[in-house]
């Protein structure tokens, strides 16, 4: 039986949301969130028109009952054997015509009514005449009211709940755009620090050999000579005889492959707190600081040396030596500016003496 082998997929990545994709979906939310809100604010206002409308109406229909009720007290109050006595005394007259005015009153509000409703005069009965009738039509309009202000209650105080929910929901949308827009902040303030250090880090050092370039050497030298109490430091100049030769003979390649192990060597070589930098194409300085005696100086230009001569043998090439020179400040020379140049031309002294080997630079007189 034949085994189905099944090629290896890698795993998809995982989706994982972007904060630019969360702050659109965040601010889609938020405008759709302040729309549902004016909506809901908007019927708010019409609720609570409602609901003081149905107050007044409450009202008419309290004032209209009162008048009702004194219509129905004098009539009680008249002699039982002459009931049609009462219809004529003046005072019910004038009771009588204050309930037609209050029930005239109270069909107008109900008719102006927002929302229409039942007059007065349509919830009577076909043959009614007396009071009673009437009381009862009036209970049933303050019911329809009342219960119609309470549902609009109802209604205000449940889009006030759904305004306050939106609004709750809003401010968690309107937190994770603010964090959306932090991370996206934060991303690019760590992307464009790194970018800066990596310029930074390209203007003063060596493309190649990752050595500081001369800006570095120059600003470090300004340093040590900027205290106010500077110690003594020392410029050892380094160039290479013979590189011109692997370059022209065996190729740049191998040139390039030297000067990189070249300066790894003499990171390892120099003291903690030294520093060795590429001057030019093959040309090299080391700065020394806090050195006791030229014996030190000259065991630390003796290892630089060393260090050209291992890697020539390493790589099997038997054409590269070096030839140093060396100038110290303040006590050989008086300008911290010109240390550099000293111990170039006393490298150049070592050239002239027959290479492969190194000088100290001649002391120069102060100027007065």
């Amino acid at each position: 039986m034949e085994e189905t082998i099944t090629p290896y997929q890698p795993p998809r990545p995982r989706w994982r949301p972007q904060p630019i994709a969360v702050g659109m979906a965040a601010l889609v939310c938020l405008v759709i969130g302040l729309v549902f809100i004016a909506i809901q604010v908007k019927a708010l206002y019409a609720d609570h028109f409602q609901q003081q409308y149905a107050a007044l109406v409450l009202e008419a229909v309290e004032r209209a009952e009162n008048a009702r009720n004194a219509v129905s007290l004098l009539k009680r109050l008249a002699p039982a054997n002459a009931p049609m006595a009462a219809a004529s005394q003046p005072d019910y007259q004038q009771a009588l015509n204050e309930l037609r005015v209050r029930i005239a009153a109270l069909d107008a509000l109900i008719a102006s009514s927002p929302i229409p409703a039942p007059s007065v005069r349509q919830q009577l009965p076909e043959k009614a005449t007396s009071i009673d009738d009437m009381k009862r039509t009036l209970a049933a309009t303050e019911d329809y009211w009342r219960a119609r202000r309470d549902s609009i209650g109802a209604d205000v105080r449940a889009r006030t709940l759904r305004v306050a929910s939106v609004l709750a929901v809003l401010m968690v949308v309107v937190a994770g755009a603010l964090l959306a827009a932090l991370v996206v902040f934060a991303r690019r303030h760590r992307r464009l620090a790194g970018l800066t250090h990596r310029f930074q880090h390209a203007a003063q050092h060596d493309a190649m050999t990752g050595l500081p370039n001369r800006q570095q050497f120059l600003a470090r030298l300004e340093q040590l000579a900027a205290d106010r109490t500077p110690e003594k430091c020392a410029v050892l100049f380094i160039d290479l005889d013979g590189f011109k030769q692997v370059n022209d003979t065996l190729g740049h390649g191998v040139g390039d492959a030297f000067l990189i192990a070249l300066a790894q060597r003499f990171r390892q070589s120099l003291r903690p707190g030294d520093l060795v930098a590429r001057i030019g194409g093959d040309e090299f300085a080391a700065l020394v600081s806090g050195f006791g005696s030229d014996s030190e100086l000259a065991g630390i230009a003796t290892r630089l040396m060393n260090c050209v001569g291992e890697t020539d043998t390493q790589m099997g090439l038997a054409l590269v030596r070096a030839s140093v020179g060396i100038a110290t400040f303040p006590d050989r020379v008086a300008d911290h500016r010109l240390l550099v140049a000293a111990a170039d031309g006393a490298m150049y002294e070592v050239k002239r003496s027959g290479k492969n080997g190194y000088a100290f630079a001649a002391r120069s007189i102060p100027r007065a």
